[in-house]
């Protein structure tokens, strides 16, 4: 079906003859992607030629065949330019029942038939790649208030297909993620938290047991049907965008804690298949990551359904889910910065400020030393893989597993060391400054961590920096006379004195205070400080 075709039928006003010549041209170019170039300008003027025909009264089967049409050509960011307008956006605002100021449109529930539903729909999803695919349509999104029109339209689409909250969720994530000043407003202005908190609620049907804390879920129930974790998912992520901004008050705290509640509601549940499953945890515990730390501890007081006598009567469930999904992403070894940083982010500052969290999460992950004739990163266990993150390229994930496994150890030095080994730990120990030993700045409870029996009968003969007993290995200047060990000495000192001058190597010393400094600058602030030392006796 040609564009020029189409063009013609839309100037000629025959309502029908439009609505089967872009049928065709629908049916043809559903799975387009990519466009041609040379047709690029008969593209604009399609564009254009669909909004003169969408601000027609015609029927709701032309207005939905036009409006995909319209989905289709939104694909290609070159040919926007009559969309992405005030006029654009306000025809497509209209169509999908969107309230804006200074707009007159048809209320939302005014809607009855499939056939009106399919054209708010259709709107829906063009918005959306609108939206996605032009700077300028963001911008004009922003002026007309749009996202505070999506947020209205929310409250009155329950009632509906399930698609008309799907996309409705989907545009206003869109809206957040890519403009700072809308994410702004929806929090402070709108009340966007508590309206997408009872989206939650309705959604899943969730009945409260107490102020934050959700009725659990059967364990025979069905798992959640896909509408409704498409639903679920789409909300959790523009629940990330808008707290984002700042949620520090009163008021916000108390919804938040709710929120929490429903997060610990959702990992505890399943979706029709284990994929959807990981992805519905992942996007809630993003969510969590991005919540005060005051109120994680929604997640494991929850009174009515008891929890661990051991960990203070504390309900641990959730942070073994936590626990699980964090192996799971191990395991797979990809995208390691987006599928795993969240959750080791969540797990350190929940540690970091719930001592219940910690004590258990140090039981699972880093339990008692027994065997330690292995290198710390070799095995299949939670530790082992930690300590392996610890060398990763990716400087994001390398200081995520050391950071959690540090806070596990109370941010000890000599405890982290004893699990992961000197040179596993020495990258975090030098942006720490603490090359010297010590420990972090967080105070913790002193309860404190006891030696098995068989570590403590190994210590004298585990490497430090490796972290494990090595085999002997034979002395390689044990037959050397006092003369040849001289002279290798000096050798080594040149060579090391040639590379330094070359600028290959810098040798670099400790200072009193664990941080690094080129050597000269370590030796003479020690100099400096043991005179002081010296001085003051």
């Amino acid at each position: 079906m040609g564009l020029s075709d189409i063009l013609t039928q839309i100037e000629s006003g025959n309502e029908e003859e439009i609505r089967m010549r872009l049928f065709e041209y629908n049916t043809e170019n559903s799975k387009t992607f990519a466009f041609d170039c040379g047709e690029e300008d008969a593209r604009i003027k399609l564009c254009q030629g669909l909004l003169t025909v969408l601000r027609q009264s015609v029927q709701p089967q032309c207005q939905s065949t036009c409006l995909e049409t319209m989905r289709i050509l939104s694909r290609d960011k070159r040919v926007l330019g009559p969309v992405a307008t005030r006029d654009g956006i306000l025809t497509l605002s209209g169509l999908a029942r969107i309230t804006l100021p200074d707009a007159e449109v048809e209320p939302l529930e005014d809607v009855k038939s499939t056939a009106e539903e399919r054209v708010v729909v259709e709107a829906l999803k063009c918005l959306c790649n609108v939206i996605f695919n032009s700077v300028a349509a963001q911008q004009v999104g922003a002026d007309v208030r749009l996202a505070q029109g999506i947020c209205a339209h929310l409250r009155l689409s329950s009632s509906m297909h399930h698609e008309v909250g799907l996309f409705s969720l989907r545009l206003l994530f869109l809206l957040s993620a890519l403009r700072q000043d809308v994410r702004g407003r929806l929090c402070k202005e709108t009340g966007a938290v508590g309206l997408l908190t009872g989206v939650l609620e309705h959604t899943l049907d969730v009945c409260w047991a107490g102020p934050y804390e959700v009725t659990p879920p059967d364990p025979l129930a069905p798992p959640v049907p896909r509408e409704k974790s498409e639903q679920v998912m789409e909300t959790l992520k523009a629940l990330f965008n808008i707290t984002l901004s700042d949620t520090s008050d009163e008021d916000n705290y108390h919804q938040l804690r709710r929120v929490a509640a429903i997060l610990r509601h959702i990992l505890m549940l399943r979706t029709e298949t284990e994929e959807k499953t990981e992805e519905a945890h992942s996007h809630a515990i993003n969510l969590l990551s991005n919540l005060p730390v005051c109120c994680l501890d929604v997640l494991i007081d929850v009174p009515l359904q008891g929890g661990l006598e051991e960990y203070g009567g504390k309900n641990l469930d959730v942070v073994q889910i936590l626990v699980d999904f964090m192996e799971k992403r191990i395991d797979k070894g990809v995208n390691y910065k987006e599928g795993l940083t969240p959750v080791l982010s969540l797990m350190t500052e929940g540690s970091r400020y719930h001592r219940e969290i910690r004590r258990y999460l140090k039981a699972k992950v880093l339990p008692p030393l027994k065997d330690v004739k292995e290198r710390p990163e070799i095995g299949t266990t939670v530790r082992n893989k930690l300590v392996r993150l610890m060398t990763h390229v990716d400087m994001g994930v390398k200081q995520g597993a050391a950071e959690f496994l540090f806070v596990l150890c109370k941010e000890s030095v000599d405890n982290l060391l004893k699990y992961t080994g000197y040179g596993n730990a020495a990258g975090l120990l030098v942006a720490r400054g603490l090359l010297a030993g010590g420990r972090g700045e967080t105070e913790y409870s002193a309860d404190e961590d006891s030696d098995t029996e068989e570590y403590k009968s190994a210590k004298p003969f585990i490497n430090p920096i490796t972290g494990h007993i090595e085999e002997p290995m034979p002395n390689p200047i044990e037959d050397m006379t006092e003369e040849q060990k001289e002279y290798e000495a000096q050798k080594l000192a040149n060579m090391i004195g040639e590379l330094s001058r070359q600028q290959l190597i810098r040798p670099m010393g400790v200072r009193k205070d664990g941080s690094l400094a080129p050597l000269e600058e370590a030796i003479r602030t020690c100099r400096v400080a043991d005179s002081s030392d010296s001085d003051s006796d």
